[in-house]
């Protein structure tokens, strides 16, 4: 039988104690920064910009994508998008053209504005104004008084009015990356 007289004093407890807590403070803060990394390369939604898959938008994110695809076109070009919003046309479009719309809240007082991204579909004069769609489509380059992005539609069904028709005004937190929306 083996028998081990260990003596260990209060600085020597000390010490040990503070390298281990120091070794747990700096594998987290490892962990962590690789966690930070990893999440810019990859959407938490698990989209990724490069995916094929159309990428949903909704009331929450629709004006962050809107202003993130206007700022950067290049980055998005080509990428399918899913949204919906209502058909709404100008005088100067053409039969083709129209805007998938939403009413932004711009104030407290229920004052609104229309947003939206210009979209380009051979069928949709058989559709009204203000009808309600979802659409499927690919964003692309274009030129509406200014070089735009436009959804060429590939998909369009009709649906009812949602419950939350209208968007909120893009949120300063959001920070787009060029590889999710």
């Amino acid at each position: 039988m083996f028998i081990y007289n260990i003596k260990v004093s209060g600085s020597k407890l000390f010490k040990i104690f503070a390298i281990t807590v120091s070794l747990i403070i700096i594998s987290v803060f490892i962990f962590s920064i690789y966690h930070i990394f990893s999440l810019a390369k990859n959407d938490p939604s698990g989209y990724s910009i490069s995916s094929k898959e159309a990428i949903p938008i909704d009331a929450k994110n629709y004006t962050n994508i809107l202003k993130s695809v206007h700022d950067d076109l290049n980055t998005y070009l080509g990428k399918t998008i899913t949204f919906s919003g209502y058909i709404y046309r100008t005088y100067d479009f053409s039969e083709s053209q129209f805007v998938l719309a939403r009413d932004m809240m711009i104030s407290s007082d229920n004052q609104s504005l229309i947003v939206g991204f210009l979209c380009n579909y051979p069928e949709i004069k058989k559709y009204k104004d203000y009808t309600w769609i979802e659409i499927t489509g690919e964003i692309t380059k274009g030129n509406y008084h200014g070089e735009i992005p436009i959804i060429e539609v590939t998909n369009l069904k009709e649906i009812q009015k949602p419950s939350e028709e209208y968007v909120y005004p893009p949120d300063d937190t959001y920070v787009a990356t060029s590889t999710w929306l």
